[in-house]
Order: C-alpha cells, then structure tokens, then sequence
C-alpha cells in the first residue's frame, strides 16, 4: 500500500512541475490563475496522500487551509478582472 501512496505521490509532484511551467509561460493572466489553482489543488490532493501515508493528521489541516486560501486567491482575481473589465462613464463613474 505505502508502495501505490508513494506512486500517488510521485504523479502529484509531477503535476505540479507542470503547473509550474503554466505558470511561469503563461500566456494570459487567465492561464497562470487556473494554473495556480491547479497547483492548489493538487497541493491539497498531495498533502493528503501524505498524510494517510506517513500517518501525520496534522497534515490534514494544513491541507484545508491551502484550499482556503486558494479559494480566497480565485475570488479575488476574479473581484480585479470583474472590475477592470467594467466600462467607465465620461465622467467617471462605473455602469452597474
């Protein structure tokens, strides 16, 4: 069983890299923002084979707090590229 968890673990590691590379290449703002939470993600999905493989639970709750963040990070780049995108008046008031 520690045998298929450390496989598990191998391929999380590996995606990661991956997201990694999307990241850094981009090209759009997008791009690097669903990559980053790709790598949220699989942060998390890491941190919990770990932890039942290792038998650590405290792994467990730094796993739920990287998915809180990465929730926060989402919400907030969304929040930034609603409000970019929004048309501004002539006298500078935002349309709602």
């Amino acid at each position: 069983m520690t045998l298929i968890l450390n496989a598990v673990a191998a391929f999380l590691l590996l995606t990661l890299l991956i997201a990694l590379i999307r990241i850094w290449r981009g090209p759009e703002p997008a791009d690097r923002m669903l990559a980053s939470q790709l790598f949220g993600t699989t942060g998390v999905a890491l941190l919990l084979v770990l932890s039942y493989a290792q038998s650590m639970p405290a792994l467990m709750d730094v796993a739920l707090t990287l998915a809180v963040l990465s929730v926060l990070a989402i919400v907030a780049f969304v929040t930034r590229v609603v409000r970019i995108e929004q048309p501004v008046d002539d006298d500078g008031g935002r349309h709602d």
